[in-house]
Order: C-alpha cells, then structure tokens, then sequence
C-alpha cells in the first residue's frame, strides 16, 4: 500500500506573497470600515443641522432644584432646555398658565421672534395687582429703590409686550427681577433683534408645598433656526434679596 502523498511546504517566496495578499485584504476591511464611519458621522452631523431638536436633552419637567446654598443662580440639565422636538416651531405665540387655586402664577411659554418685541414704551403697572405673597415691604438703606418686592413679568415686557396681564406677574424679590432674570431677558431680545430668529423661551415660578412666594423661577431658552447655538440655557435663580429673610409659605420678610 502506498503511503499519503508529502504535503510540500510553500516556498518563502509564495509565503511572502500569501502575507502581502493577506494584507491587501485587511487593509480593504480597515478602510472600508473607517469610510463607513466617516459616512455615519457625516449623516448625524447632517442630521443635527437640519434638525435642530436633536440637540434638545435637557431633563423634561425639572423638579428637583437643589436647596438655596448662596449661589443665586444654577444650572440645571446641563444647560439644555427641556423642550421637544414637537415643541420646536417658528410660529410666534405667548401663552400664559391660568393662576392655580391659590391663585399662584403658573409657567409662561412663548415662541418670540421681532413680532412678539414691544414697539411702545412700557406704562405701570395697576398698584391693586398683588400676585400671590404679595406685601409692601421696604428696607431703604438696604435696597436700592427701598421696596423689597417687584411686580415681575414671567416673560418679560422686552420679549413679549405684555405689561399688565395678571397671570403673567409673580411676586419676586428686586434682585431677582433686576440682576437675575433681566440677564438673561436681554440675551433672548439681543438675539432676536441682531438675527431676526425666533427663541422657543419658558419661565416656570417654583413653590415649595402650598407657599405663598415661588422661591425661584426656572428659566429655558433655545434659538431655533441655528438650533440653540445663538442661544442656549436652562437655570433656576432663586427668588432672593441680600440681607433679607424670607418667608416663603407667606411673603413676610425681616432683615437677615
């Protein structure tokens, strides 16, 4: 009987062009891979620039605001608002929450854009609207213009032209209604009168329980036609005067 045939061992010349054949073929994989990749990306970059809610992952419904710990302002979400893709539109609108039970004021959400900015001077303020914790307070050498309490606009007069509505006025200290709020009011207005895009804004006063004074307001605002990059945040500042005490279940106050 014959025994099986040797197997013959390849010559180095035939291994070296096995192994540069073998390459060739890794190579192929590893650029067709990186080519794939670089396809993925540039279609969620595209995607991201034609839909700009894709940016959008802010924590919807933000309840948990940390204790008041002296910084008067936090960021909240990671500075993404909360708002949906459905939400995102360019059609100008301002809508304000009916008062609650206790006749708190609710959340305040507008599409602004040049339509919606004021083209009158602001007039007063009728003195017998008190928004819920409301008292006449004063501590002259404490505060600038002596009161404590401001009649404040959840979307302001700059933004949206409404003055004297009563569910859009909330009791808030003067430091929140001057150094706080108005900040970042006059980012959303700069914005829009320099480009002419509309923000998707919402202001949402935060009360403790059955408390009479929201002892913050949470602040969102997104520039929609360059997908949040002219504007972009999501705060709470807190409802706060410097060297005053408050009593938020009621509105009282006394100094700190």
């Amino acid at each position: 009987m014959r025994g099986a045939p040797l197997r013959r061992l390849p010559s180095g010349r035939l291994r070296r062009k096995a192994l540069a054949a073998k390459k060739r073929r890794a190579g192929k994989l590893f650029w067709g891979c990186l080519a794939l990749l670089g396809f993925i990306v540039c279609g969620l970059l595209a995607y991201r620039f034609t839909h700009p809610g894709a940016a959008l992952t802010g924590a919807a419904g933000q309840t948990e605001i940390p204790p008041y710990a002296g910084e008067d302002t936090v960021v909240l979400s990671g500075n993404l608002p909360a708002f949906s893709e459905d939400e995102l539109t360019k059609e100008s609108f301002v809508r304000f929450s009916p008062l609650d039970r206790q006749g708190r004021t609710g959340a305040g959400t507008a599409c602004l854009g040049p339509d919606t900015l004021p083209t009158q001077p602001r007039g007063s303020i009728d003195a017998s609207i008190r928004p819920s914790g409301w008292h006449t307070a004063r501590y002259d050498d404490l505060i600038e213009d002596g009161f404590l309490y401001n009649r404040c606009h959840v979307i302001g007069y700059l933004l949206c032209g409404d003055n004297a509505t009563k569910e859009n006025l909330f009791t808030g200290t003067r430091h929140l209604n001057h150094e706080l709020m108005l900040p970042y009011e006059k980012q959303v207005a700069d914005c829009i009168a320099e480009t002419g895009m509309h923000v998707l804004y919402r202001v949402t006063p935060r009360y403790r329980g059955r408390a009479a004074l929201a002892f913050g307001v949470e602040m969102e605002a997104y520039s929609v036609e360059d997908g949040g990059r002219e504007v972009c945040f999501h705060v709470f500042v807190y409802n706060v005067q410097p060297g005053i005490a408050i009593d938020y279940a009621t509105g009282e106050s006394r100094r700190a």
